[in-house]
């Protein structure tokens, strides 16, 4: 299957300065920019962006960034599942997966994540493909914002829901295992009913086999 990627650009106003939100952004696009030290929700700041730089090589992989003039400030990922989680069992090669979201602490509040997730749904290409995000409790910074688990899961639905992801059930143990967590699915208009009843029994994968 290929995978075609057109670039888009805009630019948001903030209460600090003008963020532009470009991409999907090849590797060496992404070389000519800094990496805001602040980005560190899942690994270091380095690590993180030679993730990103990796995930840009993939053929599927796709990064969608916020920067100043010269900084990425936010991103957001996009790329096949994790070949030892159960989102890749069937190997559905129109299921994209949103890897990560994460934007620094100051430009929190600006709606730097939803048009991330605006800008990404841009390329006509997402309509070919299901996109998740599984939801965690536990990779939220409650700490930093102050919210309840119940607050961040609203901020992170309606953040999720400019980019037409609403939330799905399923029978997947690590989400269910806290009730704030949750599957988030969008279903692009081009993806053939084959492939969404293979994901519907994706995501019931414990009930299909041992019902």
């Amino acid at each position: 299957m290929k995978h075609p990627k057109t670039f888009h650009s805009i630019k948001i106003p903030t209460s600090i300065e003008d963020i532009v939100i470009e991409g999907p952004l090849s590797s060496e696009q992404l070389s000519h920019y800094y990496f805001h030290e602040k980005l560190i929700a899942f690994r270091p700041a380095d690590k993180q962006f030679q993730a990103l730089k990796e995930i840009a090589e993939l053929e599927e992989g796709r990064i969608i960034v916020a920067r100043t003039e010269d900084t990425i400030v936010g991103y957001v990922t996009y790329l096949y599942p994790d070949p030892l989680e159960r989102w890749s069992v069937f190997k559905l090669e129109r299921l994209l997966e949103l890897g990560a979201i994460e934007v620094i602490p100051a430009y929190r509040g600006a709606k730097v994540g939803s048009n991330l997730l605006k800008l990404s749904m841009i390329d006509p290409a997402m309509e070919n493909y299901i996109i998740i995000s599984t939801e965690y409790y536990w990779h939220w910074d409650l700490t930093g914002t102050q919210l309840s688990v119940w607050e961040y899961r609203n901020v992170m639905e309606r953040m999720m829901g400019a980019g037409g992801l609403v939330p799905a059930p399923t029978d997947d143990p690590e989400i269910i295992s806290h009730p704030a967590n949750c599957l988030m699915v969008r279903i692009g208009s081009n993806v053939d009913q084959e492939t969404i009843d293979k994901f519907n029994e994706l995501r019931f994968l414990g009930r299909s086999r041992y019902s």
